[in-house]
């Protein structure tokens, strides 16, 4: 039906009709999906699949447009990179949508780069980016992913094992517990908090890095050249997971999180919407997620913790950078403050219904969302104009050349 409208429409609202088609039958589907499954997670559960298709179908649909339907000038060199300008044929939407590698568990990718993949431009590509011969290589070389999939089939087994462990020891149920709840003091919920919320990380980077390797063991996935000179196979990775654990912003924390994902909704919301980027672009993450409660109230504390994060950083950071021993004490901190805000922010995604997340959020005094609200309201926030958040377009860049 997609492709139909790919077809049919007028190149300025292929976008659109695409978008709100595929949003639309997702969330459609997610609602039917509460009534199948309840509150529980089966294995039958179909909505993963079409998750990743969503993102695909609309991935597809905006860049279709960038390169049909706007001016190149008008495009930042991303999207300009990315354009597609001749409307693919049926067989390769379906291959696109539907090839094996990605079909289940994702990660998106972009047309471009499967097309390049399927005709076998991928690597070679990839190479003439990083300009291959001042790298030191005298021909072509041929990137191999051995290495990559080994490693990756070796975090995914880690993943594994520290999943079945943890997750029995630490269960999400526990943080609705008597003794949670009414017994444990404040300091005691901050770190089974944070316990608990570890724990249940390790299936997210089982499936991620399993994807990853998957799709680096048929070939897809070479990013090209570290400084180092070594062969890079992350293009489709979609997490950093030392990153992760070390970060010292909310906004750190989210970059390397579900990465493919998060650049999705940064290309089809928070670069192309007039108003308001980073609310609509959690609100479209929470919708293509599903319609638990529990997905709206970490979306929407995740939106606060975002602004009053920056806030903070915008008036204080600069503070702290006079001296290593600062820098330091002030990474210490907000690594700590980090890791508490996103384990409070992400309980609710976890639990999923509304009664077990307002019993957490209760014993926990609502603590976050009362100091993300004034720190808001209390400390001057320096205004970001939309036009300083986009990408440089070609228009711009050509003239600071010229300049």
């Amino acid at each position: 039906m997609c492709y139909g409208i790919m077809v049919t429409a007028s190149v300025s609202s292929i976008h659109r009709y695409s978008f709100f088609v595929a949003m639309g039958y997702l969330t459609i589907c997610h609602i039917s999906r509460i009534y199948i499954f309840h509150y529980g997670i089966l294995t039958t559960d179909f909505s993963g699949p079409l998750m990743i298709v969503t993102q695909k179908i609309t991935t597809l649909a905006f860049q279709v447009h960038d390169g049909l339907g706007r001016r190149a000038e008008d495009l930042s060199a991303e999207q300009h990179r990315l354009a597609v300008k001749v409307k693919p044929s049926f067989l390769q939407y379906l291959s696109y949508l539907l090839n094996f590698m990605s079909v289940i568990a994702g990660p998106c990718n972009n047309f471009k780069d499967y097309i390049a993949f399927i005709e076998g431009r991928h690597t070679h590509m990839k190479l003439l980016e990083v300009n291959w011969k001042q790298r030191g290589f005298q021909s072509l070389p041929e990137p191999s992913p051995t290495g990559a999939v080994i490693r990756k089939l070796y975090m995914t087994l880690v993943s594994l094992l520290l999943f079945l462990t943890l997750t029995k020891a630490f269960p999400v149920t526990c943080l609705v517990d008597d003794w949670f709840v009414h017994k444990a003091n404040f300091l005691t919920r901050l770190c089974y908090l944070y316990i608990v919320m570890q724990a249940s990380k390790p299936k997210y980077y089982f499936a991620w890095t399993l994807a990853d390797a998957v799709n680096n063991a048929a070939g897809f996935g070479f990013s090209g050249v570290d400084k180092n000179g070594n062969f890079c196979w992350d293009l489709l990775s979609n997490l950093n997971i030392w990153k992760i654990e070390t970060a010292t912003s909310f906004k750190m924390y989210l970059e390397n999180w579900n990465i493919q994902t998060a650049t999705w909704l940064k290309r089809v919301c928070y670069e192309r919407v007039p108003w308001y980027p980073t609310v609509l672009t959690f609100v479209l993450s929470a919708l293509w997620h599903g319609v638990y409660p529990g997905y709206y109230f970490t979306f929407l504390t995740g939106t606060l913790v975002t602004v009053a994060a920056r806030t903070m950083r915008n008036n204080y950071r600069h503070y702290f950078l006079s001296s290593k021993a600062l820098k330091v004490a002030y990474d210490v901190v907000t690594w700590a403050v980090t890791q508490l805000a996103v384990s409070y922010t992400v309980a609710p995604f976890v639990m999923l219904a509304v009664e077990p997340t307002i019993s957490l959020y209760k014993s926990m005094y609502f603590y976050l969302h009362i100091i993300s609200l004034l720190i808001i309201l209390f400390l001057p926030v320096k205004p970001h104009a939309h036009i300083q958040r986009q990408p440089q377009t070609l228009n711009s860049v050509n003239k600071k050349k010229k300049d």
